[in-house]
């Protein structure tokens, strides 16, 4: 379904009475957590039809597209001063993942402001980048000023579930609105980590591991609980996913990783062990969760399933197991796996994304590193490969050269590991400010 945007009311010629892009950053940020749209139970709708109408509002012509009922994305184009250039593509997510409020000092959708910081489920997963895109735009229009280049804003449905029915799905059916499209930014990077008072690493994300859900089934003897059963599909389930979930994958340096190890030995002004990476990584702090991830490949069991009544042996066991790896490493990963599994154990995927690397270098690299230094003297740049995944695959198929770019100026101890997917999330306001006067330099030249 497609439903072009409604008419503006505002006018684009500056006639209305903004405030600037950072004073409305919070209210935007505050309205968009406030729409529960955690995946899969609460679609996306209504923050969509939210987002469409800020941007029709400044004289935009948002596209509103369902890739299934409720399950709804927002793909608008601004134009820039030279029309000759391909436009830069910026992505962004609208879904979350679930909140037990019962776990949360705060209501994770109530968009509370506490301590400097706006809370809820969102606050840096990521309705932030969200909010910072909508006020650079909004105010770009309203005051008549044009970016670099012609901007398209594409604010979709269901990352947090692998986007087949967001990015996944507009790449497939509507491709035509990103064709022209050669860079794009989204989540995540761009954001500090405090090495001293008067230097922050600002960590642009240029590299992300793939994504290898899958699915483990072993099968056995059903039978009567009391009974000695010695092919028990548990059992084996069991062992299996013990040892993946002990297994260590050797430590493989991609480019990213070494480039970025470099950079932070010469930061910390320590000389870097080429027989003890882990130890660099171990000085930071909350953030070596994150960053110990990108040495190797990894496999985490998430979920068990067996059985349906205690007494009752089951025929069959299954587990969830989320699996990373690295870019140029997939063949690897599979063979390792096998053999860390055994021959009694079937894999099959759920859901496989591919990886992704690019070069830290040119001229949409130095636009981002010259706005983050305009606004932090003490920024140091550098490139970084992330963890996790994004939906810079899906948008990367159509030639894209894809960054994590959602700028944050953070305490330096604030926990932002923590933040994603975690109990208590939030973002501190001072860094929702920064991150729109960044993003509104960065389109100024990028």
């Amino acid at each position: 379904m497609t439903t072009p945007g409604t008419a503006a009311t505002t006018p684009a010629n500056g006639t209305a009475t903004p405030g600037t892009a950072a004073d409305e950053v919070v209210d935007l940020c505050r309205d968009l957590i406030r729409f529960q749209t955690a995946n899969p139970t609460h679609p996306e709708r209504p923050a969509a039809e939210y987002v469409a109408g800020k941007l029709a509002e400044v004289g935009l012509e948002p596209t509103v597209l369902e890739s299934e009922p409720g399950r709804t994305s927002v793909v608008a184009r601004l134009a820039g001063s030279d029309s000759a250039r391909a436009p830069l593509l910026i992505h962004g997510h609208l879904d979350v993942v679930p909140a037990d409020a019962a776990d949360w000092t705060v209501d994770p959708f109530a968009g509370e402001i506490r301590d400097g910081c706006l809370w809820g489920r969102g606050a840096v997963d990521m309705k932030d980048m969200v909010a910072m895109t909508l006020a650079v735009v909004r105010d770009y229009r309203r005051s008549g000023r044009r970016p670099a280049r012609d901007v398209v804003l594409a604010l979709v449905a269901d990352e947090e579930a692998g986007g087949g029915l967001g990015a996944h799905w507009l790449v497939e059916h509507h491709p035509e609105l990103f064709a022209d499209c050669t860079e794009a930014i989204g989540e995540v990077g761009g954001f500090s980590l405090t090495v001293s008072d008067d230097v922050r690493l600002y960590l642009i994300q240029t590299a992300e591991k793939g994504m290898a859900w899958m699915r483990l089934t072993t099968r056995g003897r059903a039978g009567h609980g009391s009974m000695v059963n010695d092919d028990n599909a548990v059992t084996t389930l069991a062992e299996a996913v013990a040892r993946l979930g002990r297994h260590r994958f050797p430590i493989q340096v991609t480019k990213t990783v070494r480039r970025f190890l470099d950079e932070l030995s010469d930061a910390l002004g320590v000389e870097l062990d080429p027989d003890d990476l882990e130890a660099c990584v171990g000085k930071l702090g909350s953030m070596a969760r994150i960053i110990g991830a990108t040495l190797r490949n990894t496999a985490n069991p998430t979920m068990l399933d067996a059985g349906y009544q205690v007494n009752v042996i089951p025929q069959t066991a299954t587990a969830q197991v989320d699996g990373r790896f690295l870019p140029g490493f997939d063949a690897a990963f599979d063979a390792e796996l096998d053999e860390v599994l055994g021959p009694d154990v079937v894999r099959e995927w759920i859901h496989h994304g591919i990886a992704l690397e690019t070069e830290f270098e040119g001229s949409l690299v130095d636009a981002m590193c010259a706005a983050l230094r305009a606004e932090d003297a003490g920024a140091r740049p550098v490139p970084y490969t992330m963890s996790g995944g994004t939906d810079a695959k899906s948008f990367s198929t159509l030639g894209m050269r894809c960054f994590g770019f959602s700028p944050l100026r953070l305490p330096a101890d604030l926990d932002f590991a923590g933040m994603f997917h975690g109990v208590d999330e939030r973002v501190p306001l001072d860094s929702l400010a920064f991150g729109t006067r960044v993003l509104d330099r960065f389109l100024d030249s990028a």
